[in-house]
């Protein structure tokens, strides 16, 4: 096996071992990018000449034994959302094109800390968030997905999912605000991991929505999103909606499987346009938890998944606005379709809404905690559906806004989207789990049990396709678009229920 395609465990025990360099191993990394990136389109902003400065330095430490741990001379590569000092933050937009950042988020300067070497920033949605849509019309050609080039990488974290799924990258950091890591984690055949909210810092990386985005890593192995998040979680001074708690090292007990965990199937979702293929992967995890001597119930949400999706969508579109209103204002026809029209979305929504939308969030995510005193786990579809082609622009809208996703955003529990197998067409097929606040560990101890009856983590993708496909068609009429989006807005905020208690404070929405 080439060293690209090793799992981060795999080259930190080699590089441990000293049967593999730094060195050797990012130069495979970047054979790879150089042979099939032009294809794939994941990067946007290299660090090629800088990452084998810090490999070659790497090297020279651990030969000296001064080993800083298992991330030393691991590359790894980070949405364009995060910020980097002295690199260009892009956003992936117009808008940012010449803007260098004058600082480095706290997650990169850990894993910095930790030796591991940054190979560069990768393809992103228009400042991490949009409307669904691909319109092929921002300024850097869009990512694809490595197991048919046709095909979407979820958003928004699209290069990160294309990254690691390639090997142009061992782990790579995303950003999820309503499963913007576990939607390309999903359509890639990832591991995925959205931790607690407040449980990684949010400092130094560009904000959607305040109150929804988690920052972490999409990874190839269960093992692989263990050993990043000891690295990156913890508190961190900077970020106001940082947790002060100790961090468990999530390898510990990491293998102790599921025996005794009591799992609760999700059920409900009967309505929703769930994929035959999808709920075939859902009843194979199922049966391989069961298998592993976890006892399987069933289990209702406090409330339908459309009362999730309510609630997020006006708080998502109002926070966005608010951080972007400047440039909305001042110069909108820098914007792609799908940001001006999420831009546009949140100008509309009314505070008496967004307040309601944070109530009713309080709400969801006191019951969902509930659920955990009868059960250890939740286990759920994630997407809905596999990766749709680029030119079937009602699929990949649906595979953004029809998941159950954004359960575990409005609530702020830790949730991951796990490979569950391949479709007749080999696409990669994927469940969700979910935890109590603050377990990690436990979500991980499942995911691990299934990705070794599931996933076939020595299946890589073939790199098929890539004719150049179209995306969602731009509307020619902005104003008329405006129109439509206000009734749509209008719609949802009159459909939110307003809880009756009138001395309910909405700023603190949760209480992990």
């Amino acid at each position: 096996m080439e060293p690209c395609f090793l799992s981060v465990t795999e080259a930190s025990e080699r590089i441990a071992a000293r049967s593999l360099t730094a060195t050797a191993y990012l130069e495979s990394v970047l054979g790879r990018i150089a042979a099939v990136d032009g294809r794939v389109r994941a990067y946007i902003t290299p660090m090629f000449e800088e990452a084998r400065l810090a490999a070659a330095q790497a090297d020279a430490e651990i030969a000296a034994g001064r080993r800083r741990g298992p991330l030393h001379g691991i590359p790894f590569a980070v949405k364009d959302n995060y910020h980097v000092a002295g690199v260009r933050t892009s956003g992936g937009s117009r808008l940012m094109l010449d803007h260098v950042a004058d600082q480095t988020s706290t997650i990169v300067a850990r894993l910095q800390a930790a030796g591991a070497i940054l190979l560069g920033k990768l393809n992103t949605w228009e400042y991490g968030t949009g409307n669904g849509g691909v319109y092929f019309d921002l300024p850097f050609d869009v990512a694809r997905n490595p197991w048919d080039l046709d095909r979407f990488t979820g958003g928004s974290s699209t290069g990160s999912g294309a990254a690691v799924a390639a090997g142009l990258a061992p782990f790579a950091l995303g950003s999820d605000t309503g499963g913007s890591i576990r939607l390309p984690a999903a359509a890639c055949g990832l591991m995925g991991l959205k931790p607690t909210y407040g449980r990684t810092s949010r400092a130094g990386c560009l904000p959607n929505c305040w109150s929804l985005d988690v920052t972490g890593a999409l990874c190839w192995t269960v093992a692989d999103s263990a050993l990043v998040l000891n690295t990156i979680a913890g508190f961190d001074a900077s970020d106001p909606a940082s947790a002060d708690r100790p961090v468990p090292d999530y390898r510990a007990g990491l293998r102790d499987g599921v025996r005794h965990m009591v799992i609760g199937l999700v059920t409900g979702m009967e309505e929703e346009p769930i994929s035959p293929d999808i709920l075939a992967g859902l009843e194979a995890a199922r049966a391989a938890l069961e298998a592993a001597g976890a006892r399987i119930i069933d289990i209702a949400l406090p409330e339908p998944l459309a009362r999730y999706r309510q609630p997020a969508g006006l708080i998502n579109q109002s926070e966005s606005h608010s951080i972007h209103e400047a440039d909305y204002r001042d110069r909108p026809e820098l914007m792609g379709q799908a940001l001006w029209e999420k831009m546009t979305s949140g100008s509309l929504v009314r505070a008496a809404d967004y307040i309601a939308a944070q109530r009713m969030r309080r709400h969801l995510a006191e019951g969902t905690e509930r659920l955990f005193s009868t059960c250890d786990l939740l286990l759920m579809p994630g997407a809905f559906r596999v990766a749709p082609r680029f030119d079937d622009a009602a699929g990949t809208m649906a595979f953004t806004r029809e998941s159950a996703m954004n359960i575990a955003s409005m609530t702020g529990h830790p949730a991951m989207s796990v490979v569950s197998g391949f479709d007749a067409a080999g696409m990669p097929l994927n469940i969700q789990l979910m935890g109590p606040y603050f377990e990690e560990a436990r979500v991980l101890r499942a995911a691990l049990v299934l990705e070794a009856a599931l996933a076939d983590r020595d299946r890589r993708p073939a790199l098929m396709g890539g004719e150049g496909p179209a995306g969602t068609p731009v509307p020619a009429d902005r104003e008329a678009r405006r129109t439509a989006i206000a009734a749509a807005v209008r719609a949802a905020g009159e459909a939110l229920p307003r809880l009756p208690a009138k001395d309910d404070e909405p700023a603190n929405c949760f209480r992990p």
